[in-house]
């Protein structure tokens, strides 16, 4: 029997065996629960390709993790639901960002029932249900309005001639248009499955601004995570509507463990963990995303109930499969339990990928391959992104120098953020460049103070983590030790001490110039001057270096 096989046993002997050890529950409760299936998972962002690895083993791609759902789907005696917490496309390499993400979308509607389709997406029956992400704004509302629901790019079509979105719902409850205060999208989807029916609340992180290019996202307002999802709870209560299911793109980690939920063990922190516990009590379960980790836990709402979260890693390399037990007559959920399954690729479903989510893979990389193959340089070594304790990366480096070459400005900042992964040893392609920097942000060239600089270093400190940026021509040393704020202990452009009254020249991506990352001070900058992709950049440079790419960390930033 196969890992899925096994973890669904498990789970049913666990559902029974409490079910059993309940003297309170009659038979008739017994009798009259319906099985649900929820399997989530989170962070997709457009990872079709395979070739990602868990420790030390080959896992994910759209074909193996297509294979693992249905395997999962088949082997349940009960009815199933697919749920996705956003970042589904954004931030994707080339075999789909290319092809503005599209392919990614089709990958899901393959998954899709047959009930499922553009002119019937909120279909009880269809049983693919989807949110939003941050990444999912990265070209703005329209360009993701447009992937919903359907129209050819201004560069497409691409495979599918028309596009015609998706064929299953996104729902979200917390993103609205500023001029009406209506939903963007539905704010929840009411499913039947099972026989039972199941209510489906989307949200994404309401710091959504902060994270994509401030003008893509100009007309929409992102409401409070928890006040958003628990008017959607009251209007599903409404609808006598009891078995509760919010996907939410936020999250928090925590110590992986394997097998079905764990009481003993703490849920995470942070961000998910303050929204948790202002959910109104009739949420059952919450499908997390976001931080890319592992969530399987019990959490206690605003009155102590405590509830099921998951989140499954990220880029298809596991997914969460809950099990619910649903009272057929209330409608109540009388248990909810998980397990994290990791999509390996060298056992069980693994080693018979989906043949027809394996052939769509195949069109895309096709048609993106004149592009992606052509070989701009050579690295010796690999080139990393991870930046070490003060902040540097050698990659950020090499990118910093790039930009502030292209349009020969003094200083060059560049978010890490920005940097989706590093560059292998050997051939450098431009598919490899478009991995790097997916997001298709161009260079805002202008004008900032030498205190304004100053600033935009301690802004560096707003969030938690911190945000550290890469940088060109200019040096810096800080303090961990001192408040937020003042952090900075001294600065250096071209060696020389920063003067707070002189105007700098500086370039940065487009993103971080309109105040993107929590980085507003850019907004300030005076005699601003648009110029190229920031991908174009940095081909152009690699391809005009005369000896082979080889960037270090430098001392650039420290700490004292």
């Amino acid at each position: 029997m196969s890992r899925i096989g096994l973890l669904a046993g498990a789970l049913a002997l666990a559902l029974t065996t409490h079910a059993q050890a309940d003297a309170t529950e009659s038979d008739a409760t017994k009798k009259d629960a319906a099985r649900v299936q929820i399997l989530g998972f989170n962070d997709f962002h457009g990872g079709l390709v395979a070739g990602r690895t868990l420790r030390g083993r080959p896992v994910g791609g759209a074909a193996v993790l297509a294979a693992y759902l249905r395997d999962a789907t088949r082997r349940f005696e009960g009815g199933t639901l697919l749920v996705h917490a956003g970042d589904h496309v954004g931030a994707s390499p080339p075999a789909s960002g290319l092809l503005q993400d599209e392919p990614s979308i089709a990958f899901l509607n393959l998954l899709a029932n047959r009930f499922c389709s553009p002119t019937a997406r909120m279909d009880p029956r269809c049983d693919v249900v989807g949110t939003l992400g941050n990444h999912e704004f990265d070209e703005g509302i329209t360009e993701l309005l447009r992937l919903a629901h359907g129209g050819n790019a201004a560069r497409g079509p691409f495979l599918d001639r028309p596009y015609r979105g998706t064929h299953f719902p996104l729902v979200s409850a917390n993103v609205v248009w500023k001029a009406s205060g209506r939903p963007v999208l539905a704010p929840y989807v009411v499913k039947r499955v099972g026989g039972v029916r199941v209510g489906v609340i989307g949200a994404v992180v309401s710091a959504t601004p902060s994270m994509v290019v401030a003008s893509g996202v100009n007309r929409v307002r992102f409401l409070p995570e928890a006040d958003a999802i628990n008017r959607a709870v009251r209007a599903l209560v409404a609808r006598g509507v009891e078995a509760i299911v919010v996907t939410i793109h936020q999250g928090g980690q925590q110590p992986f463990y394997e097998g079905p939920t764990r009481d003993d063990v703490a849920g995470p922190g942070g961000d998910i963990a303050a929204i948790v516990t202002e959910l109104d009590d009739a949420v059952d379960v919450v499908i997390s995303g976001h931080a890319h980790a592992f969530t399987n836990a019990r959490m206690a709402t605003r009155r102590g109930k405590r509830i099921l979260v998951t989140q499954a890693l990220s880029s298809g390399m596991a997914f969460a499969q809950v099990t619910l037990a649903v009272h057929r007559g209330s409608g109540d959920v009388l248990e909810a339990i998980a397990t994290i399954v990791p999509t390996w690729a060298d056992a069980g479903p693994g080693l018979t990928p989906a043949e027809d989510v394996a052939a769509l893979v195949a069109r895309a990389e096709q048609r993106v391959a004149p592009m992606t193959q052509r070989v701009i340089g050579h690295a010796p070594h690999a080139v990393s992104e991870a930046p070490n304790a003060s902040g540097e990366s050698a990659l950020g480096n090499l990118i910093a120098d790039a930009q502030r070459s292209a349009v020969g400005a003094q200083i060059a900042f560049m978010n890490q953020g920005g940097i989706r992964t590093g560059i292998e040893a050997g051939d450098v392609t431009w598919g490899d460049l478009f991995a790097v920097h997916p997001f298709g942000n161009t260079l805002v060239t202008m004008d900032l103070t030498g205190a304004q600089i100053r600033r935009a270093l301690e802004q560096q400190w707003q969030s938690d983590p911190p945000r550290l940026m890469q940088v060109s021509g200019l040096s810096y040393v800080w303090d961990p030790t001192r408040v937020p704020g003042s952090r900075i202990v001294s600065v250096e452009v071209g060696g020389v001490k920063l003067a707070d009254d002189a105007r700098y020249r500086v370039v940065a991506n487009s993103f971080v110039a309109e105040g993107g990352g929590e980085f507003p001070v850019f907004r300030e900058g005076t005699r601003r001057e648009g110029g190229p992709l920031d991908v174009d950049v940095l081909a152009d440079y690699l391809a005009a270096q005369r000896v082979p790419v080889a960037p270090q960390i430098e001392g650039r930033i420290r700490t004292r």
